[in-house]
């Protein structure tokens, strides 16, 4: 490059250097003058906006301002007068005012943001204050501001408030006590009616509150009213339960006056009802009481401070306690305490824990059972229940002998249970459902049943069926059946006997039981039945025989008697000598005659008696007939017996005894055959006696002799026929004296009774009546 050009272009860019300078000169000193009053104009916005916050800080209030309907709001100010710290809480509304507040600015604040509306309200917040709420468009922002209401404006705001609260509330009072079914009232300073309710209007029967008052018609009585007045006076609240005439009833009343400030208020509570549920709990708490008195169970009932409120009689007799510490209302411990040291609770090692487990039931929620066994040998039920109101209710029921008698109960079942197994006789239980309950070894083994089969209570169509290979008669099963299944309406026993195919005789005998069951017994008589038939056989073949030997004898002595007859009367021929003289020896052989003679005829005459009597066509001649007379000619006719005995006849007759209805012929036959016995049965030397009294309505004839006596096992045969027995005496008979004496007795209406010992003698008394039979009878 040359010279010059170099020069050039050092030329231009001094030129541009140049001019460069000057421009960067001037606009430097230009941006410094703009720079200045751009910070003058900030200084003053400065100013301004310190202004604004001082200002926006003097009252506690919030604004919030949206540039635009989604933008996000601005805030300045506090939000603490809100109760909800940080400016942004004073949009949720729910958090600082009531629902109903809190809706109704969500509405405004959309439509504000919406259309630009504009509103204004106050309301309170939660946390107290009042607040005025202001919302409205400005340059084209929307702006809402939350300012706190102070000053007197708060003051008057608050007590309108206060005021319409008090106001309503008022109201709701008043129509609370107007709609009452109690009488109330208001009263002013001077004790006069100033306001009354319906029910008051209705227990007065006035025709509104206006007459109530303006007549000053009064609820109460005038002596409750004087003393009401007198309270009022005093300043003092009146209280009184007292009878009043209500609506034309007389009622109970509960009435209530206090003094208020601008004079009285009453009201009256109808507790008639009330008493009436008092007195009628009363009379069953009464009633109540009696019952538990009169029962055997001992209780006791704590109150919740474990103290005696009750106790019943069976308390007081099963503890024996002294009633004076019981009724000094003692307390649960010390009752406890009295009952171990006089040794009548459990003995237990740890008494103290024992004791607390009792008292446990205090705090119970159920009721608890326990057993004491006291030293005494006593057993106690013990049942302690929580009373609802506290407390605790203690069941005392000794059940000692309940224990021992389930304990007899089972002792005397295990008994009857082995005693039923060891019987011979097979028995089965069948209950009301037809099923067998109970059997025993012997019933299994009669009926050749497998014992396992019985275990399990078959029906007793089954045991039937199980029986019936020996035994193939339906009869008896369905009697048996009918027994215990069927439907009567009287349950009677069955009883049958069955002989069996195995040749074994059965007695069946079906009894009703008390619970519905059926017992069913079946004893073996085989070999009883064979022996009851073989005696059977020997009977029917004993009384022919008997019918025989009476037919013979009876025969005999009709045949006996016709020459008996004739020998005796050519004896007596002999004996008069009329036919020619004897010699002392034909005279003492004729003698002989004549009393053999007379004795066989009278054992004749004694067997057709008894032949007579069995047929029964012995006739009585009943009439009056003297026991003394009588006895006399018996005597006389046993004379020549009594002298050749060397025995003495003694013979003592009570004056009271008189005379007697019966037939005298038989009547000495009965005395003679008594006497002929004591003569035979008696030593020479010895006294035979014959007593006749009266005891009462009878009349006793008593032969008593002093020979051997009779053995006991002599005694019952001496009445029976044909049984002699000489009991070592010279004494030979047929054995028909005491049997022939018993039958007449007896046909007289009466009884004999023999008394004899061994060695003192006999002593049969023949019993009549004294009136003896009615003579129609005797003439039949």
């Amino acid at each position: 490059m040359s010279t010059g050009a170099l020069s050039i272009i050092l030329a231009g860019l001094t030129v541009f250097a140049t001019t460069t300078s000057l421009v960067y000169v001037r606009e430097r000193a230009r941006w410094q003058r703009r720079e200045a009053k751009l910070a003058s104009e900030l200084e003053a916005a400065r100013g301004h906006q310190e202004r604004l916050s001082i200002l926006l800080a003097a009252d506690p209030q919030v604004i919030a301002s949206w540039n635009g309907r989604d933008a996000q709001p601005v805030f300045e100010g506090d939000s603490g007068f809100l109760g909800a710290p940080g400016a942004a809480l004073a949009l949720a509304y729910g958090s600082w005012a009531a629902p109903a507040d809190a809706k109704r600015l969500e509405l405004a604040t959309d439509a504000l943001k919406d259309s630009g509306e504009a509103f204004a309200f106050t309301i309170r917040s939660k946390s107290g204050p009042f607040v005025d709420i202001e919302g409205r468009p400005v340059a084209g922002r929307a702006v809402i501001r939350f300012r706190e209401v102070t000053g007197e404006r708060a003051q008057v705001m608050t007590l309108r408030s206060e005021l319409e609260r008090v106001t309503a509330d008022h109201a709701a009072l008043a129509s609370l006590l107007a709609g009452l079914p109690h009488p109330a009232w208001m009263r002013d300073a001077d004790g006069r009616l100033a306001w009354v309710n319906g029910a008051y209007v209705g227990a007065v029967e006035a025709t509104d509150a206006g007459t109530a008052v303006k007549g000053g018609l009064e609820l109460l009585d005038r002596n409750e009213r004087e003393a009401a007045a007198r309270a009022r006076r005093e300043g003092k609240p009146f209280t009184i339960r007292t009878p009043a005439v209500v609506a034309g009833q007389r009622r109970t009343l509960d009435v209530v006056e206090l003094p208020t400030p601008t004079g009285f208020a009453g009201f009256a509570t109808d507790m008639s009802e009330l008493e009436a549920v008092r007195a009628d709990l009363q009379r069953q708490m009464d009633a109540h009481v009696r019952t538990l008195d009169r029962l055997k169970t001992a209780v006791a009932v704590f109150d919740g401070a474990q103290r005696l409120l009750y106790r019943n009689s069976g308390f007081d007799a099963l503890w024996s306690l002294d009633p004076g510490f019981l009724d000094g209302q003692p307390s649960d411990g010390e009752i406890l305490d009295r009952l171990r040291a006089e040794r009548r609770l459990p003995e237990l090692g740890d008494y103290r824990s024992w004791k607390a487990g009792v008292h446990a039931a205090y705090t119970a929620t159920r009721a608890n059972e326990d057993w004491w066994y006291l030293p005494d040998g006593r057993t106690i039920h013990v049942v302690s229940s929580p009373n609802p109101q506290g407390g605790v209710t203690y069941l005392y029921d000794d059940v000692t002998e309940r224990f021992t008698l389930e304990s007899r109960f089972n002792a005397l079942t295990r008994t009857q249970r082995e005693t039923l197994d060891s019987l011979r006789e097979g028995v089965a239980v069948f209950g009301s459902d037809g099923r067998l309950k109970l059997s025993n070894p012997a019933f299994a083994q009669s009926w050749r049943i497998d014992a396992d089969m019985l275990a399990s209570a078959p029906h007793i169509d089954e045991v039937v069926k199980l029986c019936r290979p020996l035994f193939p008669q339906d009869e008896v099963w369905r009697e048996l059946l009918s027994t215990v299944t069927g439907v009567r309406d009287a349950r009677e026993d069955y009883r049958c006997r069955i002989e069996r195919r195995d040749g074994t005789v059965l007695d069946i005998a079906a009894a009703p039981l008390p619970d519905g069951a059926t017992l069913i017994s079946f004893a073996d008589v085989t070999a009883s039945v064979n022996v009851e038939r073989a005696l059977t056989e020997k009977n029917e073949a004993l009384e022919k025989v008997s019918r025989l030997r009476e037919d013979f004898v009876h025969h005999v002595s009709y045949e006996l008697r016709s020459p008996l007859t004739n020998i005796i009367g050519f004896a007596q021929l002999l004996g008069t000598e009329t036919v020619g003289a004897l010699n002392e020896k034909q005279r003492d052989y004729t003698s002989h005659i004549m009393r053999s003679s007379g004795a066989l005829l009278a054992i004749i005459n004694d067997i057709l008696d008894l032949a007579t009597i069995d047929n029964g066509a012995l006739a009585l001649d009943i009439q009056e007939v003297d026991v003394a007379d009588t006895i006399a000619q018996a005597a006389a006719g046993l004379h020549d017996r009594l002298t050749d005995s060397k025995l003495a006849l003694k013979v003592e007759i009570d004056p009271r005894t008189g005379s007697l209805r019966a037939d005298g012929k038989r009547l000495r036959q009965v005395l003679f055959n008594l006497l002929s016995n004591a003569i035979g049965f008696s030593s020479p030397g010895q006294t035979v006696q014959v007593t006749a009294t009266r005891q009462g309505s009878d009349i006793r004839l008593t032969v008593a002799d002093q020979g051997r006596g009779i053995p006991a096992e002599v005694k019952e045969k001496v009445f029976e026929r044909f049984e002699s027995h000489s009991l070592g005496s010279s004494h030979r008979g047929v054995g028909l004296g005491l049997s022939i004496v018993r039958s007449i007795v007896a046909l007289h209406g009466g009884h004999v009774e023999l008394d004899s010992t061994p060695g003192q003698g006999t002593r049969v008394t023949a019993i009549f009546p004294a009136q003896g039979l009615p003579l129609s009878d005797a003439a039949e």
